[in-house]
């Protein structure tokens, strides 16, 4: 019978399990990091990175885990001991690459909402020095909020009641200022992030000083993490894994070869971030802007404008939708034709193509089992984001519609054909599968599909400005080509529409 994983039996499987395992010292190095989020990004990222550089020495330095989600994730954590295994699955000249780490760089993990007053005196400790956070794209925005609940409602309260926590604790010291690391995608995250938490500052009635010192001694910096982790894998890969491992563990997460953390600073960041010497997936530099367009854009958007049309056509994952060829076709010609020619920064085409390569071979990975439902969260707003910026550039560069950016915009409103209300949940349907739709603008996709029907529905959707942050309707020629498509998919199994869609299709 297999052990769980958790620190007594880490002697054990240092002699007997293909897993590397850290050295006991690991557990006495102290807190540095304050992490806002505990999802496998973080923990497959930057955990990674931080894990690494203890191991060589150089960081020397633990994570505090702030949850905002149930605690029922805490007790996970605590049965582990904080512990978890990343493992590394990936092709590389037809040979595959396997590596498992056991991650110690997490020393505790803490509920904001029961525990608020630990993560408070954790500003008290002179050796917290970062603070990380991934709390989506909707995480960073201005609401009004009142910094001395417990804890404030939003995550830049969270950060700002902290700021001022440490400000108090250290009399305003120049010394005790942190640098913040938001790895949320949005464009400039640290400075959008910093321009929120003073405006807050200021609604919230803080002192001059206090502002004065969150703006000359803190810094925020934007940042870019790049890496395929898609979740926790299903029980099959799980088990096959912990059979090679011999323990069980119920926080594993499996992650490509790839890494990449691109951090805005100077000389006095890199300094401070020494986890930088430790693996060259780390780049600190002044400007980062195009390593953040060319990952937005052909990697983040090529999957949010695939997504609705790999799940229409079946697909449940990004490797499984490769190996076959309309779709594989369809998105080589969507990243080579459009997006790489349309991103809204300046960068060699040589660059962006090698980079589209890179891009596409690892979504043929077939370790990462990385679902299309998980990338379709939260749709509308990864629409506005990562593919509109490219079509609004298309359209301005070339003087036509870009072909197949605007059928994914016509599988996107099909996908998001809500059929059914069950209490607070809205479903579409997919053949005879229903399936949750998991965007706060589900409510209005209901209401429209419920009152509308085709053609006109369609119009009314591009319409929406709630949707879109503008009227699409207003784009000549639009409205009639999303139109067509969706009644190409709706009047034909979706892959043979778009079979139909490639044969007409200007690029193949």
């Amino acid at each position: 019978m297999k052990s769980h994983l958790f620190r007594e039996n880490l002697r054990c499987l240092r002699k007997h399990s293909p897993v590397e395992v850290a050295d006991d010292s690991i557990f006495h190095l102290p807190e540095k990091v304050l992490q806002f989020g505990a999802g496998v990004l973080l923990r497959g990222l930057p955990d990674f990175f931080i894990d690494k550089a203890n191991r060589q020495g150089i960081f020397n330095g633990r994570i505090v885990v702030v949850k905002t989600t149930s605690p029922g994730d805490i007790r996970s954590f605590e049965k582990q001991d904080n512990l978890y295994t990343i493992c590394t699955r990936d092709l590389a000249d037809g040979k595959t690459i396997e590596e498992n780490i056991i991650s110690s760089a997490i020393s505790r993990v803490l509920s904001a909402k029961s525990q608020w007053s630990l993560v408070l005196d954790l500003a008290k400790n002179p050796n917290i020095a970062v603070i990380i956070s991934n709390a989506t794209e909707l995480g960073i925005k201005l609401v009004q909020d009142d910094i001395y609940q417990w804890p404030p409602v939003s995550f830049p309260g969270k950060i700002l009641a902290f700021l001022y926590a440490r400000y108090v604790s250290f009399g305003g010291s120049t010394d005790s200022g942190l640098i913040i690391l938001p790895t949320e995608l949005i464009p400039n995250n640290g400075a959008r992030l910093e321009a929120i938490v003073m405006e807050l500052a200021h609604r919230n009635g803080l002192e001059s000083a206090f502002i004065d010192w969150l703006e000359k001694h803190n810094d925020f910096c934007n940042s870019l993490v790049d890496r395929i982790v898609p979740g926790l894998p299903d029980e099959t890969v799980k088990n096959e894994i912990e059979s090679v491992l011999g323990y069980t563990d119920d926080l594993m997460i499996v992650t490509e070869k790839y890494r990449l953390w691109a951090i805005e600073g100077d000389e006095r960041i890199r300094q401070k971030l020494s986890f930088e010497q430790a693996d060259s997936g780390v780049v600190i530099q002044p400007d980062i802007e195009v390593f953040r367009e060319l990952k937005l854009y052909l990697l983040n958007g090529a999957h949010t404008a695939g997504a609705a049309l790999a799940y229409l056509c079946g697909f449940q994952t990004v490797s499984e939708a490769m190996e076959n060829t309309s779709f594989s076709t369809f998105l080589v010609h969507l990243m080579e034709d459009e997006i790489a020619i349309a991103i809204p920064y300046p960068v060699e085409r040589s660059v962006v193509l090698n980079f589209t390569q890179m891009v596409l071979d690892r979504f043929r990975n077939p370790f990462m089992e990385h679902k299309w439902s998980s990338i379709a969260q939260n749709y509308s707003a990864k629409i506005e984001a990562r593919v509109l910026p490219v079509f609004f550039q298309y359209l301005e560069k070339q003087k036509v519609l870009p072909e197949y950016t605007t059928f994914a915009i016509a599988a996107y409103l099909l996908f998001m054909k809500v059929v059914r209300k069950n209490g607070d949940g809205y479903f579409a349907k997919s053949g005879d599968t229903f399936y949750q739709i998991q965007d706060p603008q589900a409510p209005l996709f209901y209401q429209y599909w419920q009152t509308g029907k085709l053609p006109g529905v369609v119009g009314s959707l591009l319409g929406e400005q709630a949707i879109w942050g503008q009227n699409l309707g207003r784009i000549e020629g639009l409205t009639r080509q999303v139109t067509s498509h969706v009644e190409l998919l709706t009047n034909k199994d979706p892959l043979e529409a778009l079979a139909t869609f490639l044969s007409k299709a200007e690029y193949v």
